[in-house]
């Protein structure tokens, strides 16, 4: 059963996890429906002036080059992705300094400031669009991340959540074929009366500080009529620690410390939760940042360029563009159906007994080695598809990008909650989303060069990103011989035991 107590509590348990659900699938990634929104925006004219008219062949034909304007476009998208997840790391530092409150009302005042200055800009004011989108963005971040945490609430399910919450994120970008359908990118701003929704559901719905996990018996949170809300949560589980290193049993800090490779494992023994320092210079980090950046970039740079690339596969025919690119919209639609299939294969094992010696949090990570093994491979076929120049592959395409981002993102979030300490989760989450927010960077130079020495012949740089996901591999061949060792380190312990056992009855 989802949920966890009954009565109120279990329904305010399930109340959170629907609006939230809602929350995500309408607000928090419209921005990557961004292929939609460009269509809209060159039927308004925006950065017209950058098209120029060209004089070809014998008979004097005029044709408009247009190239400018589809730089410019990529340039827009290209700051917007930068800015969603590069300001992650500041907003991960206020998540777990200030809490989720103040988190979500500074989410709320980003993304009312966006929606309206996209409905004030205009094809004289196009260049509005570059912070109107990065507020639009960065809001819808904060959102995700004080969402993800719902996931702590429903127990043996928490990474199904979490990667449902992420699937909804990314099918918020058909909010933008709406826009594309009505031909009014104004429509982005009124949906403002939901920020009253909002509101009452960060008062009402979610807690003050944070949902930890594992969740305290009888945990409650929001504002109650006639109650007073006075839950501590960092109270709490520094009272459950003491507790549990005063009768012997080691410090509950332990489960969550980081499970580093070869270069250092934290003791379990010691006492104290791993630092943050210590988990940034591990080689989990180290390899999961590498593994999201490869493939976020290969994202980023397809849907930032994905109408461009439909346009010359099309030969310009406007209609079939927009059937494409409706057909990308659409599929946009399945994120959600698609990652909650990533969490329930993270969660395969939950429920079953352990190994002798296994402890929840061994089990965690090795389950997650199969979803980044499947998300690595799902993103090396969406490459090779995306990068063939027959225009009906790109149905395939859409499906697998959909599939592949769903999967990358919410097993992102799922495994950083698993490997490392919870109190350091929307530090290292924003870390490692600003750090790959740098290297998706590279999308506007690849742009530049496809369009410039490349011809507008996208092939070789194709090539080149598909040769730069397998790096994303080894992440969880890494996990997968990790586990393996601490299975047989188990194991040969086991067989000392159970030797010297036999010894001492001789």
């Amino acid at each position: 059963m989802l949920g966890c107590g009954g009565g109120g509590v279990g329904l305010r348990y399930r109340l959170t996890l629907a609006t939230g659900l809602v929350e995500c699938l309408c607000f928090a990634g419209v921005v990557f429906g961004w292929a939609s929104l460009v269509f809209v925006l060159k039927t308004d004219g925006y950065f017209t002036d950058l098209c120029v008219n060209l004089t070809t062949g014998p008979n004097s034909t005029v044709e408009t080059d247009c190239s400018g304007q589809d730089e410019q476009f990529s340039l827009v998208f290209t700051v917007t992705s930068f800015m969603n997840n590069f300001l992650t790391l500041p907003n991960g530092f206020i998540f777990d300094r200030f809490g989720t409150m103040a988190t979500r009302l500074l989410g709320i005042c980003l993304y009312t400031t966006g929606t309206l200055m996209v409905s004030f800009s205009s094809s004289a004011l196009s260049m509005l669009l570059f912070p109107a989108l990065s507020f639009i963005a960065v809001g819808g971040i904060l959102f995700l991340i004080t969402n993800i945490q719902v996931g702590n609430l429903f127990g043996s399910h928490r990474s199904t959540i979490i990667t449902l919450y992420n699937g909804a994120f990314d099918s918020s970008s058909a909010v933008f074929l709406i826009i594309k359908v009505s031909q009014n990118s104004h429509i982005l701003a009124s949906p403002m009366g939901e920020n009253y929704i909002q509101l009452l559901r960060t008062f009402f719905l979610m807690p003050n500080t944070h949902i930890p996990y594992p969740l305290p018996e009888g945990f409650t949170y929001g504002v109650s009529p006639g109650k007073s809300n006075s839950y501590n949560v960092e109270e709490i589980e520094k009272t459950r620690e003491t507790g549990m290193t005063s009768e012997g049993e080691g410090p509950a800090e332990t489960d969550d410390m980081p499970l580093q490779p070869d270069d250092g494992q934290q003791s379990e023994d010691s006492g104290k939760v791993a630092s943050f320092r210590s988990c940034v210079q591990s080689w989990f980090f180290l390899w999961h940042l590498v593994w999201l950046s490869v493939m976020q970039l290969r994202h980023y740079l397809f849907i930032g360029t994905l109408n461009p690339m439909l346009n010359r596969l099309a030969d310009n025919d406007s209609a079939l563009v927009s059937q494409y690119t409706n057909a990308f919209a659409f599929t946009q639609l399945c994120g959600v159906l698609c990652a909650p299939w990533n969490g329930l294969i993270m969660d395969r094992h939950k429920g079953k007994p352990l190994a002798p010696g296994e402890t929840d949090k061994e089990a965690d990570l090795r389950s997650s080695s199969l979803s980044l093994f499947l998300t690595s491979l799902q993103c090396l076929l969406f490459s090779i598809c995306a990068s063939s120049p027959l225009l009906p592959l790109q149905y395939l395409t859409f499906i697998l990008q959909v599939l592949n981002r769903s999967f990358l993102y919410g097993g992102n979030a799922a495994f950083i909650s698993i490997a490392f300490p919870g109190v350091h989760f929307g530090k290292l989450y924003g870390l490692v989303m600003s750090l790959s927010a740098v290297v998706s960077l590279l999308q506007y130079p690849c742009f530049a060069l496809v369009k410039g020495a490349l011809g507008g012949d996208p092939f070789y740089v194709n090539i080149a990103l598909t040769l730069l996901t397998l790096l994303a591999f080894i992440h969880p061949i890494n996990i997968f011989y990790h586990c393996r060792k601490l299975t047989n380190q188990r194991e040969d312990m086991a067989g000392g035991a159970a030797i010297t056992l036999a010894e001492a009855k001789m």
